[in-house]
């Protein structure tokens, strides 16, 4: 009998992905690192188009998923604007024409800023477990840190992108790299996460590249210059009187 068994083994051998840990699990453990109750962050974004690269930069203040205000520090010419999102709900404030508008529909799909992220972008939920399903496919070693290959596909049809592919380092939970497809399976955007650092329990990435692969251009770069978790946030940024203050 324990000949046979053997043989069985050696005929029939276990899949190679039943030897990867449960996918959903792995990126309920990506979505524990990124995100929080709260953040306060302060960044800068850093377009390379194709003609020129201009830095633009602004302090977010998140509750959640669901709420998100920002207000762009510089240069001259974007100081002052304000973006407020609700739900599923987006506005911006223009200084120069003192204009409230809500950004929906097609317009969601339009470039912020002239960058490689869209308001689309923006508006999407970040608990991507909720959002998708996954898989692990295999592994790679990137930057001499062991990954998991991530294969995610969305779980319903109101999502920016239907498929994606996620490189999740092993150790530290934290996505490497991420490639975003349409339902058609037309990459549309690529990813490069780095600069990792640990912050009290969790690893987050400082440094993060965004490249919309149908624009011109080297990308956008997004540098987080300080963040902070599960802090207070003041409860009147969140309405639309505050985009006018």
């Amino acid at each position: 009998m324990k000949f046979i068994f053997i043989l069985a083994l050696l005929l029939f051998p276990v899949p190679l992905h039943a030897q990867f840990p449960d996918g959903a699990a792995v990126l309920e453990k990506v979505d524990q690192n990124l995100n929080s109750t709260t953040q306060v962050i302060r960044s800068k974004m850093i377009i390379h188009s194709r003609r020129d690269t201009r830095t633009v930069e602004s302090k977010s203040w998140t509750e959640g998923d669901k709420r998100a205000y920002t207000e762009y520090l510089a240069p001259a010419r974007e100081k002052g604007t304000k973006m407020l999102k609700i739900q599923d709900q987006l506005w911006m404030y223009s200084p120069s024409t003192d204009r409230i508008i809500q950004i929906s529909g097609h317009m969601l799909r339009q470039s912020v800023m002239g960058s490689d992220l869209s308001y689309e972008d923006m508006m999407e939920d970040q608990r991507l477990a909720g959002l998708y399903g996954a898989e692990i496919i295999g592994t790679e070693i990137i930057d001499g840190r062991t990954c998991w290959i991530l294969h995610l596909v969305a779980k319903k049809d109101d999502v920016a992108y239907h498929s994606r592919t996620m490189w999740v380092d092993q150790e530290r939970y934290v996505p490497m790299k991420e490639e975003l497809y349409a339902k058609s399976g037309k990459l549309l955007k690529k990813t490069e996460l780095s600069d990792f650092r640990q912050i009290n329990d969790r690893w987050y990435p400082m440094h993060m590249r965004f490249k919309d692969v149908l624009k011109t251009g080297d990308g956008t770069e997004f540098v987080v210059d300080s963040i902070e978790f599960n802090t207070a946030v003041p409860e009147h940024l969140f309405s639309k009187a505050a985009l006018r203050r």
